[in-house]
């Protein structure tokens, strides 16, 4: 069979998130603000996947230590544009991919034309003061944008989510299976009452389907007893006796799937919890023309589970690989998918009606994209973040902070420091010194501009700390803070790598909606080899 370039070249991605997360990332529009050594990592991972273009906004120079720390620029390229310099070099990686630069200062183009960044899918912010910081976060939080907060000093890696919402279908979790046992399709119960255990010889006997050994011998459990299922952990037992029993032999492998899958059966069919909070939220019950395809289709599956689903989602339609004969299997597998398509079929019709209601053309919303939201309903995501100005300003999460930051492991207080080196830039317009930090002079090892420098980044830590009302400050606190110092502000080459691998599979999935995002901080310190997440 041929197989065309595009998909040879991006063959192991591509059974990652498949075709629709591939054009997903073809159609993306990337901007980097600032081509610094961890956002010209980030852009490579994404250049190389193939998303559709990247611009790096950028209004410095290259000097020696963007040289030294990023394998984007070489030494030629000092004194030239830093943002066309690395604009250059990474779209050499991917012919498919377009590259543009702006030599400008970003900070100017948020305070005087903001609109500028609406043009982008995603926005990727390096080396932002604060208050500029801000700004961005709250235009493309309307615009609903996602913005992602990159942050490299020394070995602490840091990357924030922001964007009101992201809705996920395609969570691929480990297992989709919905076989629906205790509560049989018509299709099921009449493939499975096919089977005549007893008249069947061994060698039949031994490629019955363990779906079908489930379902036979738990509807003889549910005659005489109630018709309720297992629940307890000696009627399982007493479940999985009743199917020994019905072995012939002590090889036959088919039984031995089916009592390696007994909890499948015990387990009752019903719509999990998050997926009935997602299904009752208020944007699923309040659809408009302005609804995203998600809640209209997600609506559609609440009126059929309270409908014609009976109170169940709509079948998955997937079967399990399983030890039985070919044709049988595949009739097991007929059965299932046709139930699927019936459901699928039922959604539609509603997605319909709702379309119409608000305006909206049948063909706004495709059939694979029903089928995919109906095969994956049970697993369906929606997250919802926090603001930055909720974070900074409004709602700091106080209680949380000060549990964290009794714990003297806990990477939070990287956190406080890079929030304490923000607050130390917009006074000093520089990050604290590593020059100045140590001195020869000095028997403890710093000079006066470093102690002084110290002093004024421990100020800002306080400070804080007494801003989210924490009065116990964590251990060794000083010796993070000569730490932050030492850092200087500066990238290595090692950890931008690591956080530009992190950062560019969040942003992945932000543009494919597949695979769960983290939700919403990320903090790596590379000393200890440890990352943790955050909700801030």
């Amino acid at each position: 069979m041929l197989v065309d370039k595009k998909t040879q070249k991006y063959d192991r991605q591509l059974r990652l998130w498949q075709a629709e997360g591939q054009l997903a990332l073809e159609n993306s529009k990337v901007c980097l603000i600032n081509g610094t050594a961890t956002g010209c990592e980030i852009i490579k991972d994404l250049v190389l996947p193939g998303i559709g273009s990247f611009t790096v906004v950028d209004g410095k120079l290259v000097d020696g230590a963007d040289a030294g720390i990023t394998f984007f620029l070489d030494a030629d390229k000092i004194g030239s544009s830093r943002a066309q310099a690395v604009t250059e070099l990474l779209q050499e990686l991917n012919e498919d991919v377009k590259g543009f630069h702006l030599a400008e200062d970003p900070v100017t183009i948020i305070e005087t034309r903001p609109e500028y960044f609406l043009q982008f899918t995603i926005v990727i912010a390096t080396e932002i003061p604060e208050n500029s910081l801000l700004k961005l976060a709250e235009i493309l939080w309307i615009a609903k944008i996602p913005l992602v907060v990159v942050r490299s000093v020394g070995f602490i890696g840091y990357f924030r989510i922001i964007v009101p919402e992201h809705t996920v279908v395609e969570t691929h979790p480990d297992n989709i299976n919905d076989l629906r046992l205790d509560k049989p399709f018509p299709a099921l119960q009449q493939f499975a009452d096919t089977f005549d255990f007893d008249s069947m010889d061994p060698t039949d006997h031994g490629h019955i389907p363990y779906v079908v050994i489930l379902l036979k011998y738990l509807n003889q459990w549910k005659r005489e007893h109630g018709g309720n299922l297992p629940r307890t952990y000696s009627e399982r037992d007493e479940y999985k006796s009743i199917i020994s029993r019905g072995k012939r032999c002590s090889d036959e492998e088919n039984f031995d799937e089916a009592l390696a899958n007994v909890w499948k059966a015990c387990m009752p069919s019903r719509v999990p919890r998050e997926i009935e909070e997602i299904l009752n939220d208020a944007t699923c019950e309040n659809i408009t023309a302005d609804s995203s395809n998600f809640w209209i289709i997600a609506r559609a599956i609440r009126d059929f589970v309270a409908n014609e689903g009976q109170g169940l989602l709509p079948l998955a339609g997937t079967v399990p690989d399983m030890k039985a004969y070919t044709t049988g299997y595949v009739a097991l597998q007929s059965a299932y998918h046709q139930q699927a398509r019936q459901d699928i079929s039922v959604i539609r019709s509603r997605v319909n009606d709702i379309l119409n209601s608000i305006g909206r053309t049948a063909d706004s919303i495709h059939d694979d994209e029903i089928d995919s939201f109906c095969k994956n309903a049970a697993h369906i995501k929606v997250i919802r973040y926090r603001s930055l100005q909720e974070e900074y300003i409004s709602d700091p999460k106080k209680v949380e902070l000060e549990q964290w930051l009794q714990d003297p492991q806990d990477n939070i207080i990287h956190y406080v420091l890079l929030r304490a080196v923000d607050r130390f830039y917009a006074t000093h317009l520089h990050h604290p010194d590593a020059a100045t930090f140590f001195s020869e002079d000095d028997s403890e090892g710093l000079g006066e501009a470093a102690k002084s420098e110290f002093e004024s980044l421990k100020a800002q830590v306080h400070s804080l700390l007494e801003a989210w009302q924490i009065s116990n400050p964590p251990e060794h606190l000083d010796d993070y803070i000569h730490e932050i110092c030492r850092a200087g502000g500066s990238e290595l080459p090692n950890i931008a790598s690591l956080i530009g691998g992190l950062v560019s599979q969040e942003v992945i999935k932000l543009i494919t909606h597949q695979y769960v995002t983290v939700n919403n901080t990320c903090i790596f310190d590379g000393v200890r080899s440890v990352s943790s997440t955050y909700v801030l």
